[in-house]
């Protein structure tokens, strides 16, 4: 066999593998950078689902079903009769 000949088919060859290997570490690269984006997506997902849980609690506590029980056992606060009702009359700007 020619020496030229050898030595070509050998340097194709070698660039033929490194094309390969290139080739195999990009896709890889591109599955991993593919998996941190599904895991990223996951944790928006459940950080969504935190807030959704927290905004139903801040209208759970701040609802007036939740307050007057409260305010009323550990305040000791009751609703007024009418007796214990003032109202205050405003002077209107001239």
């Amino acid at each position: 066999m020619d020496p030229a000949v050898l030595g070509r088919a050998t340097v194709t060859l070698a660039v033929f593998l490194g094309s390969l290997g290139f080739v195999t570490w990009r896709q890889s690269r591109a599955l991993e950078t593919l998996a941190e984006l599904d895991q990223l997506r996951s944790q928006v997902s459940v950080a969504r689902a935190q807030l959704i849980e927290l905004d139903r609690e801040i209208q759970v506590l701040t609802s007036r079903a939740h307050i007057i029980p409260q305010a009323r056992m550990s305040l000791e606060m009751h609703t007024p009769d009418g007796s214990e009702q003032v109202i205050l009359a405003m002077e209107q700007p001239s």
